[in-house]
């Protein structure tokens, strides 16, 4: 305690509830280290009050960390109140003037007055004015510490001076720095309305969260509206707080969660052969809270163009989904020359996804990808689009009944090949299922299982009508008369049973019925010597069916070591033995079949009347097929010692070993198939081998056309003809194959990978070796991690007919904090290009870029 002449001060440290009056207010304190400035009678007078009472307390001298609840202040001088309750907590002591109706915290002060919350080194509570003052405070070294805090609501900014009034909720802020949306907003003279509204002087806008921005738009005027805008007067660009010549007459950006329409600016560059162009120009739309739109355009100096628009609809747990629109008229040289020409392509792509929890028995979906087979070539430069040669779409609405088994599917499916440039569509395929069900399971004894419990039964039927077209012929009359449509119906009953314990038997029938509305009829044409076919308008139908029937078992073998690394050797062998009988649905009794005139000789040939059915038409020919079939894994069981102890681990040596071929009852002659062979293994868990290959057990004639009904084993001592192999090796390497321990695999990151993939196909046809042919194949592609800030990658492939490398792109990118520098270089080929783009990270500044863009690509279409 000191003493003075005009006044006196004096510290209580205390663990329990006290009680201090303090002219017409109470105050409660808890673990308090408080400072009281009386005068000299004040401070007297509680020593006598403290003294009567006879309070025992424990003092604390060395203070504690302050935790207060809330202190009121009501001086008789003072008209301004607070209307909530301030709650304050300071770690190195709470100061109350009541002379001067002030309350300073120190170290780590916080203060809470309804939403508001302020933390700062140093907190002044003005009584009078309802004005608070936050501070920083110093470290030893002169830098400041515990910068003042504010937050109201969502609102937060942090600065270096802050003075609140609480009852006008009007500020002033030095030093401000505050976040808004993906940005950030300095300043250095900050005045807050009571409307939530800052207005700046010298003010900075960046998305950089450094404490010293890398970049950001300087304006000496900053208006600030907290979830809705932020408007500038004129500002420039600055790099590392320099300024450059970038100026803008004022500054608009949006700081809030909805969307809003707006220019979308293009990218510029050069093509060689199509001039210079603007890329990826347009307009965006807000339709509304669930869709919005954008129209995009490419603009060549040389007149070529291109229009894109994307469409995007969501609605909260029903459905979202987006249609893409692309249109593209490329021009190839000049007018008046005699490579000019115009491509005119389009491209539609429709994704639409429902959610399962909308409509749980009814489902809607769509995955569209239709378009000029040279859309892609002429107009994309996505390596994926490009390289793909083939297009699927689906349209699909399904129906399934609940607590039965039947389901309903109707679908519209598209497939297009733009190599061949044929189109097969679907319009529609419709599907009626029921699934499996077992109709004699409640016969017999109840508890008592029999053989027939496992029989069952299941049904689907397809109604089709489809088309199969050139691209080019797809939108004309033709295209009408080319439909082709039909009903099948299937019925398969089968079951299974096991047999001495290890043998599991399987029999199968299955009935099939076909309905069409159409037949062929085939005549002779004596006038032209030719067959002429008529298709008649009439109901026809064509029942058939099958019985199978197979049977497999497992075998396990087991090689023990005593010594050495290798515990065991397994071998699993898996045989399989199935025979399938299909009657001669080319018997006349079945009239499925009919007989015309092929030769002015008078020979004959036998057709089917159905032999352009939807469905096909029923098989030709007695099938008797003894189908054999044996598959082999292998594995070893090896000891490794991990940290002292000894684990073993499974490795497959042989994923799989198939040998199979069939035999066939009813043939007059080569009544064996081909033999078949397959594998697949994987070596040290980055090299996958897959291997495949045909032999046949006959020999050929002399003019190597046909196989004669002689084998090669009587004939030349060996058990088959190697007729054609297929392989392909898949190497994957990467950081982590050279980590022998599985939990540091798991936990590791990739740095870096090499993808290749070779494939290898060998026919070596009949004896001479020049019907022999062999197509090779070879992809690579990798990724390398320098370090967090540089990322490398490349894809390729060589071509080992024409001896060049086949499409090929790098891809560099490098991490500038806030900002990205992006490579993109198509070396060689139709695309040969290169895109060269630095540009701000945040989407709020996406426009903000720099981008170089050149490209090579030829455009003669022919």
């Amino acid at each position: 305690m000191k003493n003075s002449k005009k006044n006196s001060c004096f510290t209580l440290f205390t663990s329990k509830w006290y009680k201090l009056i303090s002219f017409d207010k109470l105050y409660s304190l808890k673990h308090t280290n408080i400072t009281l400035r009386f005068n000299l009678k004040v401070t007297k007078f509680f020593l006598i009050i403290f003294l009567l009472t006879g309070i025992s307390a424990n003092y604390n001298l060395w203070g504690q960390e302050i935790s207060t609840d809330s202190i009121q202040s009501k001086s008789k001088s003072s008209k301004n109140t607070f209307k909530d309750k301030i709650i304050k907590n300071a770690k190195d002591s709470i100061n109350i003037d009541i002379i001067n109706e002030k309350i300073h915290l120190y170290g780590n002060a916080e203060i809470e007055y309804g939403k508001i919350k302020i933390n700062a080194g140093y907190i002044e509570i003005d009584w009078k004015t309802n004005i608070i003052t936050a501070k920083p405070t110093t470290d030893s070294l002169g830098n400041y510490v515990e910068k003042p805090f504010f937050q109201e609501n969502n609102d937060s900014f942090q600065a270096n001076d802050i003075r609140y009034n609480f009852k006008t909720k009007k500020g002033i802020i030095k030093k401000i720095n505050t976040k808004e949306g993906e940005g950030y907003i300095l300043g250095e003279k900050v005045k807050k309305t009571e409307e939530d509204v800052f207005y700046l002087k010298k003010g900075d806008y960046t998305t950089c969260d450094a404490e010293k921005p890398h970049f950001s738009i300087r304006a000496n005027k900053i208006k600030v509206i907290p979830g809705e805008k932020i408007i500038t007067g004129p500002a420039h660009l600055r790099l590392f707080n320099f300024p450059t010549p970038l100026f803008l007459p004022f500054g608009y950006f949006p700081n809030n969660q909805e969307k809003s329409s707006g220019l979308i600016i293009p990218s510029y560059g050069e093509s060689v052969n199509l001039g210079f162009f603007l890329k990826e120009g347009g307009y965006y739309f807000t339709l509304s809270d669930m869709m919005d739109l954008s129209i995009k355009g490419d603009l060549y100096s040389k007149g070529s163009w291109g229009l894109k628009s994307l469409m995007r609809y969501k609605k909260r747990y029903t459905f979202s989904g987006n249609l893409n629109l692309s249109y593209g008229n490329m021009i190839n040289s000049e007018k008046g020359f005699s490579d000019y020409s115009i491509k005119k392509d389009f491209f539609i792509r429709w994704n639409h996804n429902q959610d399962p929890k909308a409509h749980p028995s009814i489902q809607f979906s769509a995955n569209v990808n239709a378009g000029s087979s040279t859309y892609h070539r002429n107009n994309s430069f996505n390596s994926n689009e490009y390289l793909s040669n083939t297009f699927q779409s689906s349209i699909n609405l399904s129906k399934r009944w609940n607590g039965t088994p039947f389901t309903l599917s109707a679908n519209l499916r598209h497939n297009q090949n733009t190599q061949t440039k044929i189109v097969n569509l679907s319009l529609p395929d419709i599907s009626f299922n029921m699934n499996r069900i077992f109709p004699f399971k409640t016969l017999g004894k109840k508890g008592k299982k029999y053989w027939y419990h496992k029989i069952g039964v299941s049904y689907s039927s397809n109604i089709k009508n489809d088309i199969s077209i050139a691209d080019s012929l797809l939108f004309s009359n033709k295209s009408l008369r080319s439909f082709r449509n039909g009903i099948r119906h299937t019925i398969p009953i089968s079951t299974s049973m096991k047999i001495l314990k290890h043998f599991t038997f399987s029999p199968r029938i299955n009935f099939t019925e076909r309905w069409y509305s159409n037949q062929i009829k085939k005549n002779w044409s004596f006038e032209d010597s030719l067959i002429t076919t008529d298709t008649i308008n009439k109901f026809t139908r064509a029942g058939e069916y099958n019985i199978s029937s197979s049977i497999n078992t497992k075998i396990y073998g087991m090689l023990a070591f005593k010594k050495g690394k290798i515990k065991a050797i397994r071998h699993v062998i898996n045989p399989n033995l199935s025979f399938s009988y299909k009657p001669d649905f080319s018997n006349q009794k079945y009239g499925y079949y009919q007989n015309v005139q092929s030769t002015i000789n008078g020979d004959s040939q036998e057709y089917s009347i159905m032999q352009n059915g939807v469905f096909g038409s029923p098989s030709k020919g007695k099938q008797g097929n003894i189908i054999f079939n044996i598959s082999n894994i292998l594995e070893a069981k090896v000891n490794t010692k991990n940290d002292t102890v000894n684990k073993v681990k499974k490795i497959k040596i042989l994923e799989n070993l198939n040998i199979g071929s069939s035999y066939n009852l009813f043939a007059d002659s080569l009544k064996f198939n081909d033999i078949n062979i397959n594998a697949r293994t994987l070596f040290l868990d980055i090299i996958d081998l897959n291997f495949s290959s045909r032999f046949d057990p006959y020999i050929t004639n002399e003019s190597q056309t046909n196989n004669l009904n002689e084998f090669e084993i009587l004939t030349n001592g060996r058990l088959a003809r190697f007729t054609n192999a297929n392989a392909t090796i898949g190497l994957a390497l990467s950081n982590k194959s050279f980590l022998k321990d599985i939990e540091n695999k798991k936990t590791s990151k990739n740095h870096w990978n090499l993808n290749m993939n070779y494939s290898i196909f060998y026919n070596k046809g009949y004896r001479s070796s020049l019907y022999s042919d062999t197509i090779q194949s070879l992809n690579f592609s990798g990724n390398l991690k320098i370090n967090d800030k540089w990322k490398f990658s490349f894809q390729s492939g060589y071509d080992f007919d024409t001896r060049k490398l086949t499409y090929s792109s790098i891809n560099i990118y490098r991490d500038l904090h806030c900002w990205e520098m992006t490579l993109n270089l198509i070396p060689i080929g139709y695309h040969k290009s290169y895109t060269f783009t630095i540009r701000v990270k945040a989407s709020v500044l996406q426009d903000l870029k720099l981008e170089r863009k050149k490209d090579w690509i030829n455009t003669d279409f022919n």
